[in-house]
């Protein structure tokens, strides 16, 4: 292992979008020594990470950028032309920002953080990489709300003689075309990958455990005026994440399910569906969606009659529609639903019909049937939020490990910080808000400087969350779940798709509100950062 020891200001772990902005501001703002690491060979996260076909993002791309950097969006913003915006394009977008802002040379590209460790004697954290060892002052970890993939263990997957590969580490060289293919999983990347590959597979095999809901995206080109418009009105918009719940840039709106006649109710679904967007779908109709059960039970009637309407086999549309509620993470497609009227396409419900065991020519389900196949992706997600730290050896005072102190469930305050673990900040940590990552992403990583700001002028200065406090955040990200419909689905953002992972007294997200949580990180700021503790270094 290579001991080659580095003294920084800051240390930033990863390469996506939250460790980008985090560089940028300890380096602009704070005029701090600060290098990043990333074990990937190139920037952007999970949009390196994530090269499957199809993959798109499902924010408005005019949105999908990050906010209060006007000199960011005005030298990239000519390429946001549509809609959404494709993968290669967003990793683009921040190969691009890394080089306006003149961060490469603090990049540390094919470099793995093992551990990292709080020396309490001189109040700075030892880094151990790949590459060497690192002790900086502040580290500030942006691991990534989906970058731990989950690979589940199937029965004999070892005999499979075909190519296995998962959509968060797709291969440069895979070639589908005329393939027979076979995909486990459809959330929102399964759904996105497997409309591509229906296009040009020579059979495509959906292994489906739980119908999604799924609205159309509405993808299109946006017109010159539109363009316009964004480049006038981008702050204005920037601005209204003060009074807005998501900051999609959606309309969000206050209208009750039940305020509007019959008829006006199946206007206003059919509207959203046509115009496409799945928060256009859930935020622009209806305000009590995810809130009132009878409510939820119309929006998700309709979806049922729209999925019945397009899939032309009976038995296929029953396995197609969801028999839960609606209220997963939202998502939007480009033709899910038409892709299974297709004579290359066949879908197999695993919870009729199981995945009994693998073979060397494919997968045999329960029913006898062998489906051959010859390549096996995997579209099954992430052991999500916290995931990301699982298997990082992460000490704080003491030397107690991050994976201890959570171990009923994830716990920090404002999804930036823990107790115990001084002058340490997360992008995006666990118990953070449940809204647009970039936007959240902008929000953290000027909370963060300000933190820092506060001791980095007194040497050796630390700035520590009081325990209380991080058990009043946790209280109040739970207490804005109540009466939730979230809570009664098995979706990841709970951790629900990991095996004895989801914990009933943990909050993955805070779910009040992006204008209820800037409200409460500025007053925290502002303030003086009332829920810290910050302390000189001993005397010795």
């Amino acid at each position: 292992m290579n001991d080659t020891l580095t003294e920084v200001d800051a240390l930033v772990v990863g390469a996506g979008m939250g460790g980008l902005t985090a560089l940028r501001r300890l380096t602009a703002d704070l005029g701090l020594d600060a290098v990043l690491i990333d074990r990937a060979p190139a920037v952007g996260g999970t949009w390196y990470a994530n090269r499957y076909p199809g993959a798109l993002s499902d924010t408005q791309s005019y949105m999908y950028q990050l906010p209060f950097e006007r000199e960011l969006f005005d030298a990239t913003n000519p390429g946001w032309t549509t809609r959404y915006v494709p993968g290669p394009d967003i990793q683009k977008y921040l190969e691009d920002a890394v080089d306006l802002w003149g961060l490469r040379a603090r990049l540390r590209l094919e470099t793995s953080l093992l551990s990292a460790v709080f020396d309490e004697e001189n109040s700075t954290w030892v880094v151990q990489t790949d590459k060497g060892v690192y002790r900086a002052r502040f580290l500030v970890t942006a691991l990534g709300l989906l970058s731990n993939k989950n690979v589940p263990d199937f029965p004999g997957i070892g005999d499979f003689a075909g190519r296995v590969v998962h959509t968060s580490d797709w291969p440069a060289d895979l070639e589908l075309a005329g393939k027979r293919v076979g995909v486990i999983g459809n959330g929102s990347t399964g759904v996105q990958l497997m409309t591509e590959l229906a296009k040009v597979v020579g059979h495509l095999t959906s292994f489906q455990r739980t119908a999604q809901y799924t609205v159309p995206a509405g993808n299109r080109a946006w017109t010159p005026e539109e363009m316009a418009s964004f480049k006038t009105d981008i702050e204005d918009r920037w601005s209204e994440f003060t009074t807005s719940k998501i900051g999609f840039g959606v309309d969000e709106t206050t209208r009750k399910t039940f305020d509007v006649s019959d008829e006006e109710r199946e206007a206003i679904y059919e509207w959203a569906w046509q115009k496409g967007g799945n928060y256009t779908f859930t935020a622009e109709t209806f305000a009590d969606m995810t809130s009132d059960r009878a409510a939820n039970a119309a929006a998700a009637d309709f979806i049922h009659r729209k999925i019945a309407s397009i899939v032309k086999d009976p038995d296929t549309a029953r396995k197609l529609t969801p028999t839960e509620i609606f209220a997963r993470r939202p998502i939007c497609d480009s033709g899910y639903f038409e892709i299974f009227n297709q004579p290359n396409v066949d879908l197999v419900f695993t919870r009729e019909n199981p995945i009994e065991t693998f073979v060397a020519e494919g997968v045999r389900t329960a029913d006898g049937e062998l489906h051959e196949l010859d390549v096996l992706v995997m579209a099954t997600g992430f052991d999500a939020v916290d995931g990301s730290y699982r298997g990082v050896d992460i000490r704080g005072r003491n030397s107690e490990a991050l994976a201890d102190h959570w171990a009923d469930g994830p716990r920090s305050h404002l999804g930036v910080t823990v107790a115990g673990f001084p002058n340490m900040f997360m992008v995006l940590g666990p118990n953070g808000p449940f809204v647009n990552n970039p936007v959240a992403i902008g929000v953290q990583g000027r909370w963060i400087a300000r933190a820092i700001a506060s001791v980095k002028d007194e040497p050796g200065a630390t700035i520590e969350l009081r325990p209380e406090d991080e058990d009043a955040w946790l209280t109040t990200c739970l207490e804005a779940l109540e009466g939730s419909l979230f809570l009664e689905t098995e979706s990841w953002i709970f951790g629900a798709n990991i095996p004895g992972k989801r914990k009933p007294k943990t909050a993955n997200f805070y779910v009040g509100g992006l204008d209820k949580y800037l409200e409460i990180s500025d007053q925290e700021s502002t303030q003086g950062f009332p829920s810290y503790r910050t302390s000189a270094p001993a005397a010795h």
